[in-house]
């Protein structure tokens, strides 16, 4: 049987580890490489603000060589896509001719994503497009996945830290989608069926974050950001090994 080649954009949380999980079961696809976003200027994963060697030990639990695309701290979107066009006109030379994405909902984050492959003629994969995010949450934790909390919205600030179950899903404000689909929260996922092994970490210190309103994208997820407020307010936790 022929396999498809494909790269998957990997952000170190818990849709990403739940698309990983139903590709990994599908025999047609062959995932070459986790693709991340770094922000070079602190080494950490673009948005999430993740350390750099805890997203090494994910890709070493996971088993799947780890492709790093290096940014600078804000760049801006002529740069962002510059740079974004010259590693998958790269991976295409290696015979990728996929890209795989963990998002559920946004139509225009779709639409930029497809567009900007099909400059350089690849197609992309949404494994979770248009499910429930409810059933994606209670998926995820009926597979025995644990992800913390290490980045939020300024109102969401006590959250960060924090371990999602199904209790702590209770205490999301209702007008927060229960998998942060609209960049509520981000996590890191540490425990599941696509690892060898759970990631150690601990808890570091926890920091608020203002940034004047992006002109880049958020977290690898090739999305420019529009029609935000001025400034954006995030609470961050730092992952410790």
């Amino acid at each position: 049987m022929s396999k498809i080649s494909c790269i998957f954009n990997w952000s170190g949380g818990k849709d990403s580890a739940l698309a990983l999980y139903h590709c990994l079961q599908n025999p047609k696809l062959d995932i070459k490489y986790l693709v991340t976003s770094i922000n070079d200027n602190v080494n950490r994963i673009s948005m999430h603000g993740v350390r750099y060697a805890l997203l090494v030990q994910q890709a070493k639990a996971i088993g799947i060589p780890l492709y790093e695309i290096r940014l600078p701290e804000m760049p801006g979107m002529k740069e962002y896509d510059e740079t974004m066009r010259f590693h998958l006109e790269k991976l295409k030379t290696e015979g990728i001719t996929h890209s795989i994405f963990g998002d559920i909902f946004l139509e225009d984050l779709k639409k930029y994503r497809e567009d900007r492959l099909a400059e350089v003629g690849l197609k992309a994969i949404f494994p979770l497009w248009k499910r429930d995010t409810q059933e994606l949450m209670n998926e995820f934790l009926d597979l025995k996945f644990k992800t913390v909390i290490v980045c939020t919205q300024e109102r969401l600030g006590n959250l960060v830290g924090k371990v999602i179950t199904a209790d702590l899903i209770k205490q999301f404000p209702a007008d927060v989608d229960i998998c942060g689909e609209n960049g509520e929260f981000h996590t890191f996922a540490f425990d599941g069926p696509i690892f060898k092994n759970p990631i150690p970490y601990t808890l570091g210190e926890k920091v608020f974050k203002a940034f004047p309103t992006p002109k880049n994208t958020d977290d690898n997820c090739l999305q420019p950001i529009n029609d935000q407020p001025k400034n954006l307010g995030f609470w961050y936790i730092d992952l410790l090994e």
